[in-house]
């Protein structure tokens, strides 16, 4: 009995020892980055091996390697190794400093595993010793194993170079290798032509292994839906593809050390994105994400899924436009479509919050697309393949392939908006098995010849001219006439700007009112001495502040200038013209006018004579008294108040901070920068949105910075920093003081927990508060800063409180109250409201720098 009992214990741990060491096992493979078996980096042109720090692979140098033909034995006498003579600052040395220069038929020999390998070809149009002309460089590229596929043909490095306005290229191909050894077979145009002047070249190439039915099936075909059709397409390992596009939606750019095993770069979808509605900015970069065995990790990396790019907060605003990308590309032929979801929005996590329609070229790709239904589960990545025939025009000239996804209205989802974290366009071959697309035509200014004169043709042409234009100016003015008398009945006027931004138009419609002016940017120079530096009064994240003046000097304006056509800027200038021109109160600056001309984009203000709070709070400017700052923190409280809930729609400001507090000449305050404010729900069913984090640190909403939840409340608790900053005139960061002083709420909050509350005042103004005055004002600041919103006051109760804490502060100045002291004052006999934090603020205790947004 014993020894039966003692065996099937024994059982029972070998059985848990192996499971766990296949628990284990699997775990590990699932973050461990894909190993090629074949990793082949080739410095054409130089012999010797270099591990550039930037790559971290081992480049191998073509000079006596294995690698280079040995059944052709004039390929070495037939081909030079040569040095660029002009390196671009921006170009990595390796492998684009050195070439292999060829005049005949040059091949590269890889011993390779069978499988799908990545083919890299780099070119860098420079001029090279002994060869200065790179525009005579014209050449075809084959990749030959089992079956052969034309990669490029007659390729222009330098057309495409200048086309794409970068220095440099890198090609990428992928082929199917079905034989121990794949040929890569280099020639130059001379090989066909009887000019010797024309050559080729090639700066380094790459072999990588892929994982098995990464991109191509390795056995059965695979069959994906072809867009627009009702058939399906088939692809097999007798295709080949070229990579036209690898994109991080809505992250940064992935360098080839980053990716997961196979050296892919991932660029920004910024230059690809079209129109002025951009859309918004998600990530989460502590998420875990769960992997699907249908998707491995090393299918993207984490990056991104964890980062993507959807609509804005208010459906009603996304239902109207399409969230949109294109890309150039060769006419003539299939490509395939991938693209990454990942719902990486923590509110976003059953099925039918979240549904959108996806648009390839204008053909519907998929109607209803569901990401947590794809995926069963937030952070579980998952990706869809879709095959689109893009026509050939023009002899294969370039084509726009258009990208779009819309809302899905018929299912009735929580949210209207859509989401996407990553694509990925190949071109597939055709049934040659070729790829090769044109060159894009060089630019040239060609000058007609001059035409015989025919005098009869002349006296035709003049009348049919002379009829065209009596007949478009009398449709010009109808048409003016009624265009007249529709603005007539609208209260705002609309317009539409065209800017020329990131390869594409980006089209605005701005609703504005009649009460802002639309400067020439003659007279904006005139109002500011052409931009004189002297006149800059201040600098921000938009750009720098000039006073000016207008009405022959009787008017002085503030004029923000916006630095050159950056797209946060556009953005930021789109919302100001918004908000700020349809709102009017005294508490607000008044946005007179604005500016889009010669790529400038501009917004005039009313002038403030006394600058900003922050000024007066930490310049050498005379310190403000006690009043003084009552004062000002109860005019922007007003204006707070005003955009909550006074104005037509709730507008939650995102910003607030000292810097956006403005002064009159009557020491009235105003609040400024609506650049990256969000319109709120007015419904109270919706307490809050979520948005991608946006504001200054120091000033950010805990709620807000970790949870994404962003109401007014959270302009209430950056209030709240701005209430302490005005009363102990302290930065809201200090990185050079001890731990525990870092952070103004903290360095308050111990102060409070110590007793010794008095300290926090701005030793400018000791012995000229009131008791009464001063419990009031730290009351209701603290109250601002709870952790959670809803225990935060509104901002109207805020104002309210700060009115009764200036009407304490009445009488001190003829001894009828009690000045605060640092005698009798203790924690004790103050209260803190709702603020069930006892340390509030702590959540920010990692930042050390007042960075600005």
């Amino acid at each position: 009995m014993t020894c039966s009992f003692h065996f099937q214990y024994i059982l029972i741990f070998v059985h848990l020892y192996y499971y766990s060491i296949f628990y284990l096992t699997i775990t590990l493979s699932e973050n461990s980055p894909y190993i090629p078996s074949d990793n082949i980096a080739l410095n054409c042109g130089s012999s010797s091996s270099i591990t550039p720090q930037y790559d971290g692979r081992n480049w191998t140098g073509d000079i006596g390697s294995k690698f280079i033909s040995s059944n052709n034995p004039a390929a070495t006498t037939n081909s030079t190794a040569s040095k660029a003579s002009f390196m671009d600052p921006s170009v990595p040395e390796i492998p684009y400093l050195s070439a292999r220069i060829f005049h005949t038929e040059f091949t590269y020999n890889f011993n390779v595993t069978p499988g799908s390998k990545f083919v890299r070809l780099h070119f860098y149009p420079s001029s090279y010793i002994g060869l200065e002309d790179t525009s005579k460089s014209f050449v075809t590229v084959t990749a030959c194993s089992g079956r052969c596929y034309t990669l490029l043909r007659n390729f222009s490095a330098s057309l495409n170079a200048d086309y794409s306005k970068v220095p440099f290229l890198m090609k990428e191909f992928i082929v199917c290798v079905n034989a121990p050894v794949l040929d890569i077979k280099f020639a130059s145009s001379s090989s066909n032509s009887s000019e010797e002047s024309y050559y080729g070249f090639v700066n380094g190439i790459e072999v990588v292994s892929m994982p098995l039915n990464l991109y191509l099936p390795e056995r059965d075909a695979r069959d994906l839906h072809l867009v627009g059709q009702k058939a399906l397409f088939s692809v097999d390992y007798n295709y080949s593809m070229e990579t036209c596009y690898r994109l991080n939606v809505g992250g940064n750019e992935i360098p080839p050390k980053q990716d997961t095993g196979m050296f892919r770069s991932w660029t920004r979808d910024d230059d690809y994105i079209f129109g002025a509605a951009v859309g918004d900015l998600l990530f989460d970069f502590n998420v875990t994400l769960r992997y699907p065995p249908n998707v491995p990790p090393y299918t993207a990396p984490e990056m991104v899924y964890k980062t993507a790019r959807a609509m804005g907060l208010y459906s009603n605003v996304n239902v109207l436009y399409n969230l949109s990308w294109f890309f150039p590309i060769d006419s003539g032929f299939f490509y395939l479509v991938r693209l990454h979801f990942c719902e990486v929005n923590r509110w976003m996590k059953n099925v039918n919050q979240r549904v959108f329609d996806i648009f390839i070229n204008n053909e519907t790709a998929e109607v209803k697309a569901d990401v947590i239904a794809w995926s069963n589960g937030y952070a579980v990545p998952v990706y869809r393949d879709y095959v689109v025939l893009v026509p050939k025009v023009n002899n294969g000239e370039k084509q726009d392939l258009w990208l779009e996804l819309h809302p899905n209205t018929k299912t009735k989802s929580q949210y209207y908006n859509v989401i996407l974290n990553g694509a990925e366009i190949f071109k597939l071959s055709n049934y040659d098995g070729n790829l090769a697309g044109p060159n894009p035509p060089k630019k040239i200014v060609a000058s007609l010849p001059p035409k015989k004169h025919n005098p009869k043709s002349s006296k035709k042409i003049t009348l049919i001219m002379v009829g065209c234009i009596l007949g478009g100016l009398l449709v010009f003015l109808i048409f003016s006439f009624l265009l007249y008398m529709i603005i007539r009945k609208r209260m705002f006027s609309c317009f539409s700007l065209q800017l020329d931004h990131s390869k594409s138009a980006l089209n605005i419609t701005i609703h504005v009112s009649p009460l802002c002016h639309r400067f020439s940017i003659k007279e904006i120079k005139a109002a500011t001495s052409n931009f004189d530096e002297a006149l800059v009064v201040g600098t921000g994240g938009f750009g720098n502040v000039y006073k000016g003046c207008i009405n022959g000097g009787t008017k002085m304006i503030a004029v923000k200038r916006g630095n050159q056509m950056e797209e946060r800027n556009l953005h930021e200038f789109q919302t100001e013209i918004i908000m700020v021109s349809q709102l009017r109160h005294n508490n607000l600056v008044a946005l007179l006018g604005y500016c889009l001309e010669e790529d400038e984009m501009i917004l005039v203000y009313e002038y403030m004579e006394n600058g900003t709070l922050y000024d007066h709070l930490h310049g050498p400017k005379s310190p403000l008294t006690w009043e003084q700052r009552l004062n000002i923190c109860i005019g922007a409280a007003r204006g707070l108040h005003y955009i909550h809930s006074g104005s037509k729609h709730k507008i939650i400001h995102r910003d607030i901070k000292p810097t956006n507090i403005l002064l009159d000449e009557n020491w009235d305050a105003k609040v400024s920068d609506f650049g990256i404010s969000k319109l709120g729900n007015m419904a109270s069913s919706c307490s809050h949105v979520t948005t991608e984090v946006k504001g200054t640190l120091g000033y950010l909403d805990p709620e807000y910075y970790q949870c994404y939840k962003l109401s007014e409340k959270s302009d209430v608790y950056s209030f709240g920093v701005v209430l302490l900053e005005v009363l102990s005139a302290k930065s809201v960061m200090n990185p050079v003081a001890e731990e525990e002083d870092v952070n103004l709420v903290e360095w308050v909050s111990s102060h409070l927990h110590n007793g010794t509350a008095d300290q926090i005042v701005d030793t400018s103004m000791k012995g000229t508060i009131s008791r009464e005055s001063f419990v009031k004002f730290l009351e209701i600041a603290m109250s601002c800063l709870a952790k959670h919103s809803v225990e935060r006051p509104t901002m109207g109760e805020v104002l309210w409180n700060l009115e009764l804490s200036l009407k304490l502060q009445t009488g001190v100045e003829t001894g009828k109250v009690e000045v605060l002291n640092n005698m009798d004052f203790h924690i004790a006999t103050m209260g803190t409201g709702n603020n069930s934090d006892a340390t509030p603020g702590i959540e920010f205790s990692e930042i050390v720098m007042p960075l600005g947004r």
